[in-house]
C-alpha cells in the first residue's frame, strides 16, 4: 500500500522592497528593476525618489561649483625679494648622532622595566633628554656627537647611579649596562 501525500509546498510571498533596496534599484540599475518598483505604494515610491534626489543633487552641485586651482606661475618671473632673502630651514639629519643604548637590571639580575634615565651634556645643570626603560629593561637615546654626556639612572627604592659617556672620540654608539642596588630600608 502506498500512501500519497497531498501536502502543498509553502512558498514565501515576495514582500515589498525596503527603502534601501528601492534606492539601490533607482540608482544602480533602474531599467532592470523598474517592474519591481511600479506596484509599490505611492508613498514608498515618493520616499525613494526623494532620497535619491537628496543623494544625487549635492554630488551634481559639487561637480559644477568646483573652483579652479591657483594659476601656474609664468615662466621667467622672479619671486619677491622678501622670499629670496629668508634662508630656508635645513632638515636635521640623524646621520651624525651618537647612540647611547643599554639595559638595566634589578638586584636579582632580572630586567627592570619603567626605570627613569636622564641625560645631559657634561658641565650643564639641566638634563636635556629623559626616557624610561621598556618592558625588557632596555633604553636607547640619540644625542649629538662631540661632547661627553652624563647619565642619571633613578628608580624608587634603589640607589641612584650616574655614568659618563664619551661621545667625542671615534664610533657612533655606546652600550651601557646598569645593575640597580636597593637602598637600605627601601624595597626588599
Amino acid at each position: 500500500m502506498e500512501i500519497s501525500s497531498t501536502r502543498k509546498k509553502r512558498t514565501k510571498k515576495k514582500t515589498r522592497s525596503s527603502t534601501a533596496s528601492c534606492l539601490a534599484s533607482l540608482l544602480v540599475y533602474p531599467a532592470i528593476k523598474f517592474k519591481e518598483i511600479l506596484p509599490m505604494k505611492r508613498s514608498w515610491w515618493f520616499a525613494c525618489a526623494c532620497v535619491a534626489v537628496l543623494l544625487i543633487a549635492p554630488m551634481r552641485n559639487a561637480a559644477v561649483t568646483q573652483e579652479p586651482g591657483p594659476p601656474a606661475p609664468a615662466v621667467g618671473t622672479q619671486e619677491p625679494a622678501s622670499k629670496a632673502a629668508t634662508p630656508s630651514k635645513k632638515k636635521y639629519s640623524h646621520a651624525n648622532d651618537f647612540l647611547i643604548h643599554g639595559t638595566i637590571f634589578n638586584e636579582k639580575a632580572l630586567s627592570f622595566p619603567g626605570v627613569e634615565l636622564r641625560f645631559r651634556a657634561e658641565g650643564k645643570k639641566k638634563y636635556q633628554w629623559d626616557t624610561h626603560t621598556n618592558s625588557r629593561g632596555e633604553f636607547a637615546v640619540r644625542v649629538p656627537q662631540g661632547s661627553n654626556y652624563e647619565i642619571l639612572v633613578r628608580v624608587k627604592g634603589f640607589a641612584d647611579q650616574t655614568r659618563t659617556i664619551d661621545a667625542k672620540s671615534g664610533g657612533n654608539e655606546e652600550t651601557v649596562v646598569f645593575r640597580m642596588q636597593p637602598v637600605a630600608g627601601g624595597k626588599e
